[in-house]
């Protein structure tokens, strides 16, 4: 959640690629359904490791799904606005411009070159992802007075709930 320390800094670079990244990407995928997400950083899940997955509509009516290790990326086209959103600030979206396509490259769970592309909301996905492993939150992005006000409206789920209200 907003305000874990683990979020507001850089994420590491894997370079062991063995079984416990495999567990790492299965637990973020498991995570990811849960909070019904479409995408998901190690470091939201307390783990400081540049890896994110995603299972995002990708613009041509079908679903993008996948994950990525030790990414960069490269953003391209117009900057258009839209409502984002983060399962670290539950709740609350806000409006923020993003760039229309977005080109990931980085490897795999097995250390295999990847290269993800997208466009719209899965290019918007691409972006908040890799934000997370830079240690960026989207309200990072907002003026002072707008993020105070997403913090305010944050609500609580029943995957982010204390245990103590929980039933």
């Amino acid at each position: 959640m907003v305000g874990d320390p683990t979020l507001a800094s850089a994420a590491s670079e894997v370079t062991d690629f063995g079984a416990e990244l495999a567990g790492l990407v299965e637990d973020l995928f498991a995570s990811l359904a849960v909070a019904e997400g479409v995408g998901l950083a190690a470091p939201q899940i307390g783990v400081g490791l540049a890896v994110f997955v995603y299972d995002c509509p990708d613009g041509s009516g079908g679903r993008a799904r996948g994950h990525v290790v030790n990414p960069t990326i490269e953003t391209a086209g117009a900057q258009v606005s839209g409502d984002e959103g983060c399962l670290s600030v539950p709740g609350p979206y806000h409006e923020l411009a993003r760039a229309d396509r977005a080109t990931v490259r980085g490897l795999d769970m097995h250390g295999t070159p990847v290269e993800v592309a997208g466009s719209g909301y899965f290019a918007r996905c691409l972006q908040h992802e890799t934000d997370h492993l830079r240690g960026m939150l989207y309200i990072d992005h907002l003026p002072r007075n707008r993020r105070r006000r997403v913090l305010r409206e944050m609500a609580p789920f029943e995957w982010n709930a204390p245990a103590a209200t929980q039933s």
